[in-house]
């Protein structure tokens, strides 16, 4: 269930390639200087990320209250992952860091998450862990096709564990669906 992508067609007189490289690049550029200075939100459309909206201005850090010392020691742990791939792929550990935020609704996780996508000029990948229609495949399929030098946050991490002694008029309601189980 995608969405079809526009063709187009560059038809020319003569054998230089390189012009439609060089338009694509100055394109590229274009597109890429417009999002200077600010954060890219995406949401997962099928089987891939699609930007949302228009690109946020960049939200400083010191705009999000937390508790002394906590943004500090997030940032220095997520830079030192940042600047050590190699570690990791030597010693065959997947590269990935995860961050559980928790606490009631307004705050400041979602606050903090933009503040510090800004800090790290990374995107930022929306994904609703109890959106009707996400299984474990798709999931896994949409973390490893997510852009690059993106955070992926992944809201209502709750709704996705269920008890596995669900009542029969839960099990009913769900029936049909799919739903992620993280059973692997």
């Amino acid at each position: 269930m995608g969405i079809p992508f526009e063709t187009v067609t560059l038809t020319s007189f003569g054998r230089n390639k390189q012009l439609y490289f060089n338009i694509l690049e100055e394109a590229r550029q274009i597109a890429l200087t417009e999002n200077e200075g600010k954060t890219v939100m995406y949401i997962a459309m099928g089987a891939e990320w699609r930007p949302f909206g228009h690109p946020r201005k960049r939200r400083p850090l010191n705009s999000v209250v937390l508790d002394e010392g906590i943004t500090e020691r997030v940032v220095t742990d997520i830079r030192e992952f940042i600047s050590n791939p190699s570690w990791y792929t030597e010693r065959g550990i997947p590269y990935r860091r995860g961050y559980l935020l928790h606490g009631p609704p307004g705050c400041g996780k979602s606050s903090f998450i933009t503040a510090l996508a800004g800090e790290l000029e990374f995107g930022i990948c929306v994904l609703n862990l109890s959106e009707r229609g996400l299984s474990d495949d798709r999931l896994n399929h949409l973390l490893s096709v997510a852009p690059q030098n993106t955070i992926i946050l992944l809201e209502d991490i709750d709704a996705a564990f269920v008890s596995r002694q669900e009542s029969k008029q839960v099990s009913a309601a769900y029936e049909g669906l799919n739903r992620v189980t993280f059973s692997g």
